[in-house]
This record gives structure tokens, C-alpha cells and sequence, in this order.
């Protein structure tokens, strides 16, 4: 056993400066591609879905939703390549938008989700749990 984990730590030794950025490419462009599906803005079956519950603004606020996916998108993608204080800050900032369009998608959009087998077997939770990773480690 320890043989193996010898080897297989020797493989993996050379993959730990790309790790975050396979984490930071696939959230970025998980949510830059969610914002982007929703255009052109506003997102009219959004909206019609929107206004069928009763919420106000529904044009704004769903256009807000697509262009917070694509801006925290390409901040996670973004921030990881400033190697400075802005780039962190950056790269927080665009995860705690990931943390807080995913906790409105979760509670909006699949209330009847919320901690159940179905939660944890979707996207979003990942979604939520990778938004929460950058917005706490940053690009440390």
C-alpha cells in the first residue's frame, strides 16, 4: 500500500499548480455558458416564469442573473491569472456571486430541493460548494 501511494503521489506531484485552475476553468466556464444561454436580454422565458410567481422587476432581475453569471464566470477565470492582491480579490469576490446566485437558484428555483437526496445529486450544489472554495481561498 504504501508503494502504491508512493507512485501514485510521484504522478500526481507534477498536476498540483494546475489543480485549482481544473476547479477555476470548470466553474468559469460552467458559468459563463449558464449567462450566456440566457441571452439575448432579457431572457423572456425566464421572465414569463419570473412574473408567473409574482416576483417585481422581473426583466431586471433576470438580466441582472445573466450578466452576474457571465461577470463571476470570467472573474474566477480572470482573477486566477493576476498574480497580485487585485487578482485574489477578484477571485473571492467572483465566487461569494457564484455563492449567491446559486443559494437564489437553489431557493427560487428548486425549493423542494433543499436537503434531499436531489440536492446532492445535481449541479447546483457543486456549483455552490466550488463558489464557496474561491470565495474563501481566493487564489491562495
Amino acid at each position: 500500500m504504501k508503494k502504491l501511494d508512493a507512485i501514485l503521489e510521484s504522478i500526481a506531484e507534477r498536476f498540483y499548480p494546475i489543480t485549482s485552475w481544473l476547479l477555476r476553468l470548470g466553474l468559469g466556464t460552467s458559468f459563463i455558458l449558464h449567462g450566456l444561454g440566457k441571452f439575448p436580454l432579457p431572457p423572456e422565458k425566464m421572465v414569463t416564469w419570473f412574473e408567473s410567481m409574482g416576483y417585481m422587476y422581473p426583466e431586471f432581475v433576470t438580466s441582472l442573473v445573466a450578466l452576474g453569471e457571465v461577470g463571476a464566470g470570467a472573474g474566477i477565470i480572470l482573477g486566477g491569472l493576476i498574480n497580485n492582491h487585485l487578482g485574489n480579490l477578484i477571485t473571492r469576490l467572483s465566487g461569494g456571486a457564484v455563492v449567491v446566485i446559486m443559494i437564489g437558484a437553489i431557493l427560487i428555483a428548486h425549493s423542494d430541493w433543499l436537503v434531499t437526496k436531489k440536492l446532492f445529486m445535481s449541479e447546483q450544489i457543486f456549483l455552490f460548494l466550488l463558489g464557496l472554495f474561491f470565495a474563501i481561498k481566493g487564489n491562495k
